[in-house]
């Protein structure tokens, strides 16, 4: 049997964090907060600390039901409004590194993605890619699917496919889009 569709997020990179914060997602909690990004599903979270931890921006932490060494709970999701100024400025890198470090999956987007309608391909929603970097990538990865990102560097010309990607991905959660490739909704 095949495991289903996870719901819940593994692990999560850090955006910010505030020794003594107060919760967004429920009223009247305080205590350490942590706005971080979850790997999986790329959705935005609260997270409560535990107490005398430290975060750096876009530390890998485990949230998953088992193993956690330095988050007590997941308080809930957060919309891209409700990022602090510090979570919304971290996001740019955090979320590069992240598509980086999952360079395998995201890569697989540029072999799969089709046309969503007779004028307008899945590709050229990513910021950068236009009709002509498309129908490129299109060609190549018919003859032979990409392999990383430098594969798709060198043969299509595009440059820093991971920064394209997340940018892309911070458009679809900050809601400037209405079609979401990466974001689960």
């Amino acid at each position: 049997m095949m495991p289903a569709d996870k719901k819940y997020e593994e692990f999560a990179y850090v955006l910010d964090f505030a020794v003594r914060g107060k919760s967004t997602v429920i009223k009247g909690r305080e205590g350490p907060m942590v706005q971080a990004i979850g790997e999986e599903r790329l959705t935005l979270l609260e997270l409560l600390a535990m107490e005398n931890q430290d975060f750096e921006i876009g530390e890998k932490v485990k949230i998953g039901k088992e193993g956690r060494e330095k988050i007590v709970s997941v308080l809930g999701k957060l919309t891209y409004e409700e990022l602090s100024p510090e979570g919304k400025a971290s996001l740019p890198s955090v979320v590069e590194d992240l598509v980086k470090g999952n360079e395998a999956k995201y890569v697989t987007y540029f072999n799969d993605l089709q046309p969503l309608t007779p004028r307008l391909h899945g590709l050229e929603l990513i910021p950068g890619i236009g009709k002509t970097f498309m129908k490129e990538i299109v060609d190549m990865r018919e003859r032979q699917p990409f392999t990383s990102f430098d594969d798709i560097q060198k043969r299509v010309g595009l440059r820093e496919p991971a920064k394209m990607i997340a940018k892309r991905i911070i458009e679809e959660l900050a809601g400037d889009s209405r079609v979401s490739i990466f974001v689960k909704k």
